[in-house]
């Protein structure tokens, strides 16, 4: 049985290390695919969390004056991934394939040909850093490379985490909706803000999304201001001004298999 309980926390203004970052790029033939890695200045990663960004989902990983630089920084996984890192974690934020960053449409996310792009970029990245397995985290249209990429590769990504999810179909594509969950066999975590904003990522969808995988639900509230649309990423379906503990309860499940909602207070 998973306890779950409420956990108010006060949020400490100190930052963690700057982070050390790199790109790590495969070629894929014609097309490559990258991911910007992240890690403490000492850490000795055991646990590797892949972040699928939400839309558009193409962050276009380059260097500039020998750094990494990139789109949608502004995005809840790409701005919170440092708050993953501990002695033990390594995050990579994964980008589109290089063919597909004019578009990047669902459809293509649901390939056999993205799984195995996926997979050659973490199986790369854990061939360098020395880690087996991953658990894959996806947020809002990201939650759609996440699910798919992990269902591909069970054995390689035995643990999902889908924020702030797509679960309506619109004019990127079907979202969640028709997600068959019986066909991913890893463990499964669905995390959302109570007042998420989006009509696209209702909560009382992802109550009935829990229910449906037979998966937990970890609940958000508090944090903010928000500001901007309503599914933008600086409003409670970015999780704005929870980052923090909701990326720390994140870690926990991952280490331990147990959820806790989080509630932050300001």
């Amino acid at each position: 049985m998973i306890w779950r309980l409420t956990v108010f926390l006060l949020i400490p203004l100190a930052a963690l290390a700057q982070p050390v970052e790199q790109i790590v790029t495969v070629k894929r033939g014609s097309y490559s695919i990258a991911g910007l890695v992240s890690h403490g200045p000492k850490a000795k990663p055991k646990h590797g969390v892949a972040l699928f960004a939400g839309h558009p989902g193409i962050l276009k990983l380059h260097e500039e004056n020998g750094r990494p630089a990139f789109l949608l920084p502004g995005n809840f996984l790409i701005r919170s991934r440092r708050w993953w890192l501990d002695a033990e974690t390594l995050t990579v934020a994964v980008d589109a394939p290089s063919d597909q960053w004019t578009s990047f449409d669902q459809s293509f996310r649901q390939t056999a040909r993205y799984g195995a792009d996926v997979a050659a970029l973490l199986q790369e990245v854990g061939r360098r850093f020395g880690i087996g397995d991953w658990t894959l985290v996806g947020t809002s249209e990201g939650s759609v490379s996440a699910f798919h990429a992990a269902r591909m590769n069970p054995a390689l990504a035995p643990r999902l985490i889908l924020t702030a999810s797509v679960f309506e179909s619109g004019r990127n594509g079907p979202g969640l909706s028709d997600a068959k969950w019986s066909a991913y066999s890893g463990k499964l975590l669905w995390v959302h803000h109570a007042d998420d904003p989006c009509s696209f990522t209702s909560y009382r969808a992802a109550q009935a999304f829990a229910k449906k995988s037979g998966a937990p639900l970890l609940t958000v509230r508090g944090g903010g201001p928000e500001r901007g649309g309503a599914c933008e990423a600086q409003t409670f379906h970015g999780f704005v001004g929870a980052e923090r503990a909701t990326v720390e309860a994140m870690r926990s499940w991952v280490k331990t298999g147990l959820s806790e909602d989080v509630g932050v207070h300001r």
